[in-house]
């Protein structure tokens, strides 16, 4: 098939004395609005690229109950770990079990999220007794929600 690559990263081909352009993004469907309707923040990563990235950070903040054996640190690292598992395999994208959650109330789960897991060392005290479970939270939480500013959360309409 004889097709042709554009500047702006779309394909186009040729169908029966047509041309026929294709998105070659990874994400489909209407684009994210402006973060809080103002901020010109660009979209870049794809919300494919970002549920993987939900399961990863909720396994690598529960596996701080591997880390120490402080109490406070290991009962907040599982009830971090799974409640990013739990809401990941609740929200309604291609990777969950069950499509409950829509994936606006999903980004603002993500920071809420990543606040909960900045705050928890200091809230339950165990930054000083448990410093790389502390560390583990406090940088996961953060790069949470960074990844979730420059995620282009799509919205499908169901069937």
């Amino acid at each position: 098939m004889n097709t042709e690559t554009t500047t702006d990263g779309t394909r186009r081909s040729p169908t029966n004395g047509h041309s026929k352009i294709e998105a070659r993004r990874l994400s489909k469907g209407e684009p994210a609005p402006k973060l809080l309707g103002i901020l010109p923040i660009g979209r870049l990563i794809p919300q494919e690229i970002h549920s993987v990235m939900d399961y990863v950070d909720g396994l690598t903040v529960a596996s701080g109950w591997l880390l120490d054996d402080n109490a406070a640190a290991c009962t907040a690292s599982i009830a971090l770990g799974a409640s990013a598992v739990a809401t990941a395999l609740l929200t309604d994208y291609r990777l969950s079990a069950m499509k409950l959650i829509p994936i606006r109330t999903h980004e603002a789960i993500d920071h809420v999220w990543g606040l909960s897991c900045i705050a928890a060392p200091f809230v339950f005290g165990y930054w000083k007794k448990a410093p790389r479970v502390a560390m583990t939270h406090v940088m996961t939480g953060a790069m949470n929600i960074l990844v979730s500013l420059f995620t282009d959360y799509r919205s499908y309409k169901r069937r």
